[in-house]
Protein backbone atom coordinates (compact mmCIF):
# COMPACT_ATOMS: atom_id res chain seq x y z
CA UNK A 1 0.00 0.00 0.00
CA UNK A 2 3.02 2.49 1.12
CA UNK A 3 4.46 1.16 -2.48
CA UNK A 4 1.81 2.46 -4.48
CA UNK A 5 1.34 5.73 -2.31
CA UNK A 6 4.33 6.55 -3.33
CA UNK A 7 4.47 5.63 -6.71
CA UNK A 8 1.49 7.80 -7.25
CA UNK A 9 3.24 10.65 -5.05
CA UNK A 10 6.55 10.48 -7.58
CA UNK A 11 4.33 10.43 -10.86
CA UNK A 12 2.58 13.79 -9.44
CA UNK A 13 5.60 15.54 -8.67
CA UNK A 14 6.84 14.08 -12.32
CA UNK A 15 3.56 15.94 -13.75
CA UNK A 16 4.68 18.93 -12.19
CA UNK A 17 7.72 18.66 -13.44
CA UNK A 18 6.57 18.26 -16.84
CA UNK A 19 4.63 21.74 -16.48
CA UNK A 20 7.98 23.31 -15.98
CA UNK A 21 9.24 21.45 -18.84
CA UNK A 22 5.91 22.48 -21.29
CA UNK A 23 6.52 26.07 -20.33
CA UNK A 24 10.35 26.53 -21.00
CA UNK A 25 10.06 24.36 -24.39
CA UNK A 26 7.01 26.98 -25.57
CA UNK A 27 9.33 29.75 -24.69
CA UNK A 28 12.18 28.48 -26.11
CA UNK A 29 10.61 27.95 -29.11
CA UNK A 30 8.54 31.39 -29.44
CA UNK A 31 12.41 32.60 -29.35
CA UNK A 32 13.98 29.68 -31.48
CA UNK A 33 11.24 31.32 -34.10
CA UNK A 34 12.13 34.51 -34.41
CA UNK A 35 15.69 33.57 -34.21
CA UNK A 36 15.61 30.87 -37.06
CA UNK A 37 12.94 32.04 -39.05
CA UNK A 38 14.31 30.68 -42.42
CA UNK A 39 15.36 27.20 -40.89
CA UNK A 40 11.73 25.55 -41.86
CA UNK A 41 8.63 25.14 -39.57
CA UNK A 42 9.75 22.16 -37.68
CA UNK A 43 13.06 23.48 -36.81
CA UNK A 44 12.15 25.65 -34.04
CA UNK A 45 10.31 23.01 -32.21
CA UNK A 46 12.39 20.44 -32.67
CA UNK A 47 15.49 22.32 -31.23
CA UNK A 48 13.21 23.78 -27.99
CA UNK A 49 13.07 19.78 -27.23
CA UNK A 50 16.45 19.09 -27.82
CA UNK A 51 17.51 21.65 -25.91
CA UNK A 52 15.07 21.02 -23.26
CA UNK A 53 16.23 17.26 -22.91
CA UNK A 54 19.71 18.21 -22.80
CA UNK A 55 19.03 20.79 -19.51
CA UNK A 56 17.28 17.66 -17.85
CA UNK A 57 19.53 15.35 -19.03
CA UNK A 58 16.31 13.03 -20.87
CA UNK A 59 17.72 12.35 -24.43
CA UNK A 60 15.11 11.42 -26.89
CA UNK A 61 16.25 7.77 -28.07
CA UNK A 62 14.46 8.26 -31.67
CA UNK A 63 17.39 8.00 -34.40
CA UNK A 64 15.66 11.10 -36.42
CA UNK A 65 16.07 12.49 -32.50
CA UNK A 66 19.48 11.72 -31.45
CA UNK A 67 20.87 12.82 -34.75
CA UNK A 68 18.96 15.90 -34.94
CA UNK A 69 20.73 16.81 -31.14
CA UNK A 70 23.92 15.62 -32.60
CA UNK A 71 23.92 18.21 -35.56
CA UNK A 72 22.41 21.09 -33.21
CA UNK A 73 24.95 20.76 -30.59
CA UNK A 74 27.02 23.72 -30.57
CA UNK A 75 23.58 25.45 -31.59
CA UNK A 76 22.09 23.80 -27.82
CA UNK A 77 24.61 24.66 -25.93
CA UNK A 78 24.71 28.53 -26.80
CA UNK A 79 21.17 28.26 -26.49
CA UNK A 80 21.34 26.80 -23.32
CA UNK A 81 23.97 29.68 -22.26
CA UNK A 82 21.96 32.21 -22.60
CA UNK A 83 18.75 30.34 -21.31
CA UNK A 84 19.19 32.47 -18.15
CA UNK A 85 19.29 35.87 -19.21
CA UNK A 86 16.41 35.03 -22.03
CA UNK A 87 13.97 33.75 -19.38
CA UNK A 88 14.73 34.89 -16.35
CA UNK A 89 11.26 34.24 -14.48
CA UNK A 90 11.65 30.91 -15.31
CA UNK A 91 15.02 30.14 -12.99
CA UNK A 92 13.06 29.66 -10.32
CA UNK A 93 10.62 27.29 -11.70
CA UNK A 94 13.09 25.56 -13.47
CA UNK A 95 15.38 25.44 -10.50
CA UNK A 96 12.75 23.60 -8.44
CA UNK A 97 11.69 21.34 -11.20
CA UNK A 98 15.01 19.78 -11.92
CA UNK A 99 15.86 19.17 -8.07
CA UNK A 100 12.05 17.65 -7.73
CA UNK A 101 13.53 15.83 -11.21
CA UNK A 102 16.67 14.82 -9.44
CA UNK A 103 14.78 13.44 -6.39
CA UNK A 104 12.51 11.62 -8.12
CA UNK A 105 15.18 9.82 -10.15
CA UNK A 106 17.18 9.02 -6.56
CA UNK A 107 13.35 7.48 -5.46
CA UNK A 108 13.39 5.63 -8.41
CA UNK A 109 17.13 4.12 -8.57
CA UNK A 110 17.58 6.34 -11.26
CA UNK A 111 21.12 7.48 -10.25
CA UNK A 112 23.27 7.68 -13.73
CA UNK A 113 23.90 11.48 -14.68
CA UNK A 114 21.26 12.27 -12.22
CA UNK A 115 24.44 15.12 -11.06
CA UNK A 116 25.45 15.66 -14.05
CA UNK A 117 21.92 17.40 -14.81
CA UNK A 118 22.09 19.60 -11.89
CA UNK A 119 25.57 20.66 -12.07
CA UNK A 120 24.94 21.21 -15.91
CA UNK A 121 22.13 23.76 -15.29
CA UNK A 122 23.93 25.44 -12.34
CA UNK A 123 27.00 26.06 -15.50
CA UNK A 124 24.54 27.43 -17.65
CA UNK A 125 23.04 29.80 -14.83
CA UNK A 126 19.98 28.37 -14.73
CA UNK A 127 19.91 26.89 -11.17
CA UNK A 128 19.69 28.86 -8.25
CA UNK A 129 22.40 27.30 -6.03
CA UNK A 130 21.61 29.23 -2.98
CA UNK A 131 17.43 28.42 -3.16
CA UNK A 132 15.91 25.92 -0.81
CA UNK A 133 15.37 22.44 -2.14
CA UNK A 134 11.21 22.47 -2.57
CA UNK A 135 8.98 20.83 0.00
CA UNK A 136 6.75 18.87 -2.24
CA UNK A 137 3.90 20.82 -1.47
CA UNK A 138 5.43 24.59 -2.47
CA UNK A 139 6.34 23.06 -5.78
CA UNK A 140 2.79 21.66 -6.24
CA UNK A 141 1.73 25.31 -6.14
CA UNK A 142 4.49 27.10 -8.03
CA UNK A 143 3.84 24.40 -10.66
CA UNK A 144 -0.35 25.73 -10.26
CA UNK A 145 -0.09 29.02 -10.31
CA UNK A 146 2.82 28.96 -13.67
CA UNK A 147 0.95 26.83 -15.06
CA UNK A 148 -2.34 28.46 -14.64
CA UNK A 149 -0.59 31.55 -15.82
CA UNK A 150 0.56 30.06 -18.94
CA UNK A 151 -2.66 28.62 -20.09
CA UNK A 152 -2.08 24.90 -19.34
CA UNK A 153 -3.56 24.20 -16.19
CA UNK A 154 -7.67 25.50 -15.20
CA UNK A 155 -7.82 27.62 -11.97
CA UNK A 156 -8.51 25.82 -8.54
CA UNK A 157 -12.20 26.54 -8.30
CA UNK A 158 -13.68 27.87 -4.73
CA UNK A 159 -15.96 26.29 -3.10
Amino acid sequence: MAEMIERKFISSLREGVDIVRMIFYKKMKEHLALKYPNEGVSYPGMLAGAIMNELFNTKNPAENFAAFAAENKDIIEMELKCAAELFPDLRIPLTDALRIHFLCNHQEGIVENNDETLRGAKEYGLLIAERDVPLPKGFMELVHRIGVAYGLLKPASSN
